[in-house]
């Protein structure tokens, strides 16, 4: 891992024996919940949250490669952020956009539809019909193509 020592984690499982996404997903989730709020504190700016992953980078517990692709996928790797130009997907309508924007951020259908003032039927509709447009077939699959054509931007916080 990035020159350090591997080390036991608390499950016992040494960071040689995680394969290079099993060490992106770490370093991904390590960040997300760095920056979302938890009851026991705020969330922390994105600045910090890499301030953070890096610390831990440099403690042997993450990976540096892993934690600079994350960092440059969610525009925070010079501690700025980065705006991407939105672009069109798969030929989504814009309604299916919106819909899979809110979806890649964790709302459940019926949220989305409160949010867009439609019946959880209609997201359900589209949701379907963003999963055959973007060929996927999970809502984990449809998250990860939203956020990489910049339809979510990473570093927002999603209220309900």
């Amino acid at each position: 891992m990035n020159g350090s020592t591997a080390r036991a984690t608390r499950w016992g499982v040494h960071g040689d024996a995680l394969g290079h996404g099993a060490r992106l997903v770490a370093a991904a989730d390590y960040y997300r919940t760095k920056t979302e709020p938890r009851p026991h504190r705020d969330a922390l700016a994105p600045r910090d949250a890499a301030k953070s992953a890096r610390d831990e980078v440099r403690l042997g517990h993450l990976d540096g490669d892993a934690v600079e692709a994350v960092l440059v996928a969610s525009g925070h790797a010079s501690g700025h952020r980065v705006r991407r130009r939105r672009r069109a997907v798969a030929e989504l309508t814009s309604r299916e956009a919106e819909v899979l924007g809110l979806v890649a951020q964790g709302l459940s259908n019926k949220q989305v539809a409160v949010r867009l003032g439609i019946s959880p039927k209609t997201v359900g509709n589209h949701v379907e019909h963003i999963y055959t447009k973007l060929e996927v077939n999970n809502r984990t699959l449809a998250s990860v193509r939203a956020t990489h054509d910049g339809l979510v931007d990473p570093g927002r916080q999603v209220r309900t």
